[in-house]
């Protein structure tokens, strides 16, 4: 055992993608060699606790948590130990962890607050950092950063849900002023197109913004374009290097949650039947995004190709990107010559690769 890595694998999470996180949680449980991996099964709740045990995915994916005890990290340097609470009064240690994985989705999970957590904690962690995983899940501050780094963007407004609830018809009116009809509706920082709409007309506008500011206090309104959808994974620290790019066809009017993950009629087309022109420009705006948010591990990045003008315009990052079995993140890879479990491997070296990075930086000043 003591040669082994131990691994903290986090699952679930506090947000709207907690049954996504769960369904990439299992693929990569299942190819982790327990040979290298010592692996300790995190589950946090909807309610934002944490549990450990025995077969945390499976109670969670029973929706029970009976058999499991609640567990909590120091948010402070040194030894890194998972300890157990029973009852709320006798702590205990439960596991000690070398870096952990959270195969996480949303809010809480994706957009730098977990990051900040293991920041304090000084353990190694698979993924982005703070600021990239931050300005990654914020889909209008990121398209602010992408103008910035000359990637185009399609056009797009973002408003609150104070803005929503104080006068919904001056959002509405100030969108139809910007932008034709099709719209569509996101909540500004989620994925897996939880509380995504496309709206045709005023009536589909209003009930789009209504269902997006449910799960953020951030709404975006972007243009519509008749477009293909264009993905490229994006693997590294420093030096990032990219798949060959991929294309989804939706079973739905665009690439719904319903497309993703409930009928199974979604195509993959890898690689993406498109020139070699436009595969390097996919690749090489994807490796600038990338380091533009100083990502690190892993990302996909999602770009609109526009059917009718044949100009590709970068549509999001997804800084902890699914992993499920039809995700497209590992099958690009694979059909790259990474295989799934090397891929995992990989992601774990680098996430201790950025550990030993962050331990060169002086935390003091003087003599």
């Amino acid at each position: 055992m003591a040669d082994k890595i131990r691994l903290g694998v986090i699952l679930g999470g506090r947000s709207g993608e907690h049954e996504v996180s769960l369904m990439s949680a299992r693929s990569v449980l299942s190819v982790l060699d327990l040979e290298k991996y010592e692996v300790t099964q995190i589950g946090i709740d909807h309610d934002g606790r944490w549990w450990s045990g025995e077969d945390v995915i499976g109670k969670f994916e029973d929706r029970m948590t009976g058999g499991l005890y609640r567990v909590f990290l120091l948010p402070e340097p040194g030894k890194t130990v998972l300890y157990r609470m029973d009852n709320l009064t006798k702590v205990t240690a439960a596991a000690e962890l070398d870096v952990v994985f959270p195969v996480l989705h949303g809010t809480f999970c994706e957009d730098g607050t977990i990051q900040g957590f293991f920041e304090m904690a000084d353990i190694a962690y698979v993924g982005a950092g703070v600021a990239g995983s931050s300005v990654g899940m914020d889909k209008g501050i990121f398209k602010d950063v992408m103008r910035a780094h000359s990637i185009p963007v399609v056009d797009w407004m973002v408003c609150t849900r104070k803005d929503v609830e104080g006068d919904i018809d001056a959002i509405v009116r100030q969108a139809e002023q910007l932008f034709p009809y099709p719209v569509f509706i996101k909540p500004a920082n989620l994925g897996s197109s939880v509380g995504i709409s496309k709206a045709w007309n005023r009536s589909d506008l209003l009930e789009g913004i209504l269902d997006a500011a449910r799960y953020d206090r951030r709404v975006l309104i972007e243009k519509g374009l008749n477009a293909r959808e264009i993905e490229v994974s994006v693997l590294g620290n420093e030096h990032p290097r990219a798949s060959m790019p991929g294309e989804i066809v939706p079973s739905d009017e665009f690439y719904s949650y319903k497309a993703k993950y409930i009928d199974g009629k979604s195509g993959l087309h890898i690689p993406a039947p498109i020139s070699e022109e436009l595969a390097e420009e996919a690749c090489e705006y994807a490796i600038r995004t990338y380091k533009a948010i100083d990502c690190a591990g892993m990302a996909r990045v999602d770009f609109l190709l526009d059917k009718d003008t044949g100009k590709m315009y970068l549509n999001e990052v997804n800084t902890i990107p699914g992993f499920t079995s039809i995700s497209m993140y590992p099958k690009l890879w694979e059909a790259s010559g990474l295989p799934y479990v090397e891929l995992v491997d990989e992601l774990i070296d680098l996430a201790l690769d950025r550990k030993a990075e962050r331990v060169k930086t002086k935390r003091t000043y003087g003599n």
